[in-house]
């Protein structure tokens, strides 16, 4: 079947290297391509955050764990596992996510920094986008995919193109499609240049300073961050560059010099819940996945395989979805 996906940040590129794999024709339509779109600015490292609700967004991403580490083990995608730490103020139970990931434990009083009671050790694929998305565009591309760069107003003009419009324009969902349940998470981030960091570290509960992250990638680190709900500003704040920088210093050795290389803003699709569901408007269909919120990359695989079991409903026949995986509750359309 021809399909034309709208979007082509993470969720969309996913959406089509996995579709091409399973027989499709597909093109990509989009305003923004890397490293332009809101995928770029992403940290990233595999967390689930601000995703919603918790029993699907476990099964998406310890799916897409599995298939980021195996990219780990291949040259040139910019995946790499890396040891990370979650640091807690207080005590807290395991986190919800804990069964995605293998060798999951408690942090030792030996590796806490000053300040800190408790804490989560576990290893988790970092991803450097600058070079992931080239790696994903291009291995679309190898597949037969096809892009365009254009802007698009209504899913009528996909449709005339092709019988299913595959939907992951993420916060672009609010104009295109009148979705008023989605607001923007605006995130302010600073690359860096490296710094001596064998882990990643997170701190979430600090809710008086933010959300804090240093995340050590090839050549750079990003240290973050923010997360102001519903501010459209893509213009980025010295004073919280300020702030951030004061948080990362608390985290690392006393007299490390941090060297501030960029200073990046990005909108994250905050939504109640994930929409991931096959819609038939007037015999036409359209797949939408968007409202990822901070998880858009730790979700994407799984995300991805979920689609292509849903445009299988559309050709009648079932859809092969990766060597030996299956779906997330493959056979149903969902609803939000």
């Amino acid at each position: 079947m021809r399909v034309v996906i709208l979007g082509c940040g993470v969720s969309g590129l996913s959406c089509g290297v996995r579709l091409l794999e399973a027989g499709h024709t597909v093109e990509i339509w989009a305003r923004e391509l890397p490293p332009h779109t809101t995928s770029d600015i992403a940290a990233a490292v595999w967390y689930p955050y601000r995703a919603f609700p918790q029993e699907r967004v476990t099964a998406w991403a310890g799916r897409t764990l599995e298939e980021l580490c195996t990219l780990a083990g291949q040259p040139d995608t910019g995946v790499r596992r890396v040891l990370g730490l979650e640091l807690l103020l207080r005590p807290a139970p395991d986190p919800w996510w804990k069964p995605c990931v293998p060798g999951f434990r408690r942090a030792t009083p030996a590796e806490l920094l000053p300040g800190f009671v408790d804490g989560f050790v576990f290893e988790a694929p970092v991803i450097d986008m600058p070079r992931y998305l080239p790696y994903l565009l291009a291995r679309f591309r190898r597949l037969g995919g096809s892009v365009l760069q254009r802007e698009v107003r209504s899913l009528d003009e996909a449709w005339e193109a092709a019988p299913l419009v595959v939907n992951c324009t993420g916060l672009g969902s609010r104009s295109l499609l009148g979705d008023e349940t989605l607001f923007p998470i605006r995130g302010e981030v600073l690359r860096v240049a490296p710094l001596p960091l064998e882990r990643f570290l997170l701190d979430e509960q600090d809710e008086a300073r933010g959300v804090t992250y240093l995340v050590p990638r090839f050549q750079d680190c990003i240290l973050g961050g923010t997360a102001v709900e519903g501010s459209w500003s893509l213009e980025p704040d010295p004073a919280q560059a300020e702030d951030i920088l004061a948080r990362a210093a608390r985290l690392l050795p006393e007299g490390t010099r941090i060297h501030v290389l960029q200073h990046l803003v990005g909108l994250r699709p905050g939504r109640p819940a994930v929409r991931l569901e096959l819609e038939q408007v007037g015999g036409r269909h359209v797949l939408h996945n968007y409202g990822h919120g901070g998880a858009g990359v730790t979700l994407s695989w799984g995300c991805a395989e979920e689609v292509v079991a849903l445009a299988g409903q559309v050709t009648g026949g079932a859809a092969h979805v990766g060597p030996g995986r299956n779906p997330t509750n493959t056979g149903r359309t969902h609803g939000t």
